[in-house]
């Protein structure tokens, strides 16, 4: 069965050519093995998180009609800005529209990082490029340029975010341009195309657009997500997709949540990271890291750039997988993060 999604519909359907889906979501709940999910061109601000796993002789397949014409987005365009002081600009968000995970009192933080805990997985994109954090909002009205960045020019644009009760305060250095009349983003979702559960396998995701997730820093022994990823299932292919502007990963075919072994030397001092990797290997035999369970991925033709930690991760989960013809630049190049990975 072919499902339909269109995010141009005028109102919410059933699948149907005639009827399509808004939202690929939508789609994603109901499709079964063998179903193909056929998304026309545009912009979805949406979290896809697939319900139903495919087989391998009958995967499910969401496919852009356009080559890179369907865009999965982790953030909002944000209009709403006020003229704090010379070129700063100030916004405020209801911490209601990031439900439950807002990347704003998140830190990149974790095992094998060395940065120290100051930047958010949060991020500003001023016309889809992302802008510099900020320390202060007196950094942020002077915006001295980076000193370790590979674009010094660009890293003058940079931003500040505060909490003040139920709100998030953003400030921008925009550098003379007006939010009002550019294209402003702030990432909202931790991630664009991932099951929330393991073990949805089988599931090739061809010719999309995918940007801008607020992703979390991910060390070998950690949860591992990316901003789109297969979460610890097997056979999944991405083709023919552009992965960009991820604050962490691109990419993950990584380690599962693991609680009782998930960041112990950071969180609790008890383990060095290596043996904390040693005990993930140990601990992911009784967790299903199987041949016949996890991993044989297929990543291909795809064009990654722009992400601050890693292009595509992939402790574990990645394991038989196929990783060729992608072109992988401008990882970290900003050099805000800094760790072992």
């Amino acid at each position: 069965m072919i499902l339909y999604v269109d995010v141009k519909a005028a109102r919410e359907g059933n699948g149907t050519k005639e009827m399509p889906y808004k939202y690929i979501n939508d789609a994603a709940q109901a499709a079964l093995p063998g179903d193909e999910i056929w998304v026309a061109p545009g912009v979805y601000r949406e979290y896809v998180n697939p319900k139903h796993a495919g087989r391998e002789d009958a995967r499910i397949t969401y496919r852009s009609t356009q080559p890179l014409g369907a865009v999965i987005t982790g953030a909002e365009e944000v209009k709403d800005w006020q003229l704090y002081q010379d070129t700063v600009w100030v916004c405020r968000i209801p911490n209601t529209v990031f439900g439950d995970y807002n990347p704003y009192t998140t830190f990149v933080y974790g095992d094998w990082y060395f940065a120290g805990k100051t930047k958010h997985t949060g991020a500003v994109f001023l016309n889809d490029k992302m802008m510099y954090e900020a320390s202060s909002l007196k950094d942020c009205l002077e915006a001295k340029p980076s000193e370790c960045s590979w674009e010094p020019e660009f890293s003058v644009y940079q931003w500040f975010s505060q909490q003040d009760g139920e709100e998030t305060v953003i400030y921008a250095n925009f550098q003379g341009k007006n939010p009002r009349e550019e294209k402003v983003e702030i990432n909202v979702r931790r991630e664009c195309f991932m099951p929330s559960e393991t073990g949805i396998g089988y599931i090739t995701v061809s010719g999309f657009r995918i940007d801008k997730a607020a992703t979390t820093w991910a060390p070998p022994a950690a949860y591992q997500d990316g901003m789109i990823g297969p979460h610890w299932s097997k056979g999944w292919i991405i083709e023919d997709c552009e992965i960009s502007n991820s604050k962490c990963a691109g990419i993950s075919l990584g380690k599962y949540l693991d609680p009782d072994n998930d960041h112990y030397f950071t969180t609790k001092h008890v383990k060095s990271p290596t043996q904390m990797e040693r005990d993930a290997v140990c601990r992911g035999q009784y967790h299903g890291w199987l041949k016949e369970k996890v991993g044989s991925h297929i990543i291909r033709r795809c064009n990654i750039h722009h992400c601050e930690q890693g292009g595509i991760i992939g402790r574990m989960g990645g394991v038989f997988s196929l990783i060729e013809d992608n072109h992988i630049h401008h990882i970290n190049n900003m050099m805000e993060l800094g760790g072992a990975e």
